[in-house]
């Protein structure tokens, strides 16, 4: 899918992920790993800020998102969470960053969108600082092998409605990243990934 296509449809359900995001204040598993978030942190793919409920109030924040209309949602919603943050209408897989700016960068969702995943992943190893971490949520290729079937079977019907993969194996993507992985967990017969991982400089 075109990239301007992908953007209006994640403009076109804007609205939509702003009305979920007070019903993820109790969702365990971005309790359980965004929690960790500390210093000066970056979000990619914010959307409309579902995370926002787990960070702590004394972090300088960039969240990053390629919809303009997902961007003013997590505008208003970081309001309500006192931290201090900017935002910045981008493509991840094209922005800047100096090297060794963030503490921590966060994504949730976001890598069944990408081109190239594993270049994304390589632009955090060179943006987080040497001793920062990684911190992913992501859905992806399920353990459950019927699951997984299905997945691939339908991964193209998926990618044109919605813009997103559903095959991809998100630990394989990172083991062939520069990436560390400190700790992984699986959860919802396998099709959500729990990855934290730090950045390893001398394969930058």
């Amino acid at each position: 899918m075109e990239k301007k296509q992908l953007i209006q449809k994640f403009n076109q359900q804007a609205v939509k992920y702003s009305k979920k995001r007070k019903n993820q204040e109790n969702n365990k598993w971005r309790s359980h790993i965004f929690q960790a978030v500390k210093g000066d942190t970056l979000e990619v793919a914010v959307g409309a800020g579902m995370n926002f409920s787990f960070y702590p109030k004394d972090i300088e924040y960039v969240g990053v998102d390629f919809s303009p209309k997902m961007i003013e949602h997590a505008k208003e919603s970081a309001k309500d969470y006192g931290f201090r943050a900017k935002f910045i209408v981008s493509d991840v897989e094209s922005l800047e960053f100096p090297d060794n700016s963030f503490d921590t960068i966060v994504s949730s969702g976001s890598f069944c969108s990408y081109e190239n995943p594993v270049h994304v992943l390589n632009l955090f190893n060179k943006w987080c600082k040497a001793n920062g971490q990684i911190l992913l949520m992501e859905h992806g290729l399920s353990s459950t092998p019927t699951l997984a079937w299905i997945q691939k079977k339908f991964d193209k019907l998926a990618v044109k409605a919605f813009g997103c993969h559903q095959n991809r194996d998100i630990l394989a993507l990172v083991k062939q990243s520069n990436l560390s992985i400190t700790k992984q967990e699986r959860a919802i017969l396998g099709y959500l990934y729990l990855i934290w991982a730090k950045p390893n400089k001398e394969n930058q």
